[in-house]
């Protein structure tokens, strides 16, 4: 084994052409999203990572059936909504995109400043995008969340930790991999949240 983000795929290595962004590729790096939460070791994400986990499958299962025409994100927005009454991949895609702009937002914001804990940056990550989305029930429960996210330092050193026993990766190389991991992130979340309000889709706020 290797260090997380070593053992993930990064949206670095997400494709993006003249025709859009890699479907395949963009749904192996969400996976990656999946099991960042999982280090957590936080029960109360168990919603976030079902909810990932769902949109993940949703799309998928849209690429699976119809791969020629979902070889992008772009065109397998545009088929469904051509050729299908309902829409669950676009649906689901949107909602993924949502929750990793919460994602990009937390760890930005812990990113910008050393002393900002993951309570904190995830709350301000969540006020600032999938808040608006929800109902005072799942408030909660996100509130419930923010509060027990671990502190910043054991996360940050199981993100550098190596499960194999082999050495971690030193502080500056791993601020270095995740802000290449978020930059990449972004560069897809503002395409495709583009798209979305464009051809009116939905919306993604980022």
């Amino acid at each position: 084994m290797a260090p997380f983000l070593e053992s993930v795929k990064s949206f670095a290595d997400v494709p993006i052409t003249a025709d859009g962004v890699d479907t395949l590729a963009f749904l192996e790096a969400s996976e990656g999203v999946v099991k960042l939460f999982k280090l957590l070791e936080n029960p109360a994400f168990t919603p976030v990572v079902s909810d990932l986990e769902g949109n993940i499958t949703k799309v998928r299962t849209r690429y699976d059936s119809h791969p020629s025409q979902s070889s992008t994100l772009e065109l397998l927005l545009f088929t469904e909504h051509t050729t299908e009454k309902k829409q669950p991949a676009s649906e689901g895609l949107m909602w993924l995109l949502r929750g990793l702009a919460f994602t990009f937002r937390a760890l930005q914001a812990a990113q910008n400043n050393v002393q900002t804990e993951l309570s904190k940056a995830f709350t301000e990550g969540y006020e600032n995008t999938l808040k608006g989305y929800h109902n005072f029930v799942v408030k909660g429960i996100f509130a419930v969340a923010m509060r027990a996210c671990p502190y910043r330092k054991t996360f940050y050193d199981k993100l550098a930790s190596d499960p194999s026993g082999g050495p971690p990766v030193p502080a500056d190389e791993l601020n270095r991999q995740l802000n290449v991991w978020l930059a990449a992130l972004e560069k897809i979340l503002v395409r495709m949240k583009k798209v979305y309000e464009e051809k009116k889709y939905g919306d993604v706020r980022l």
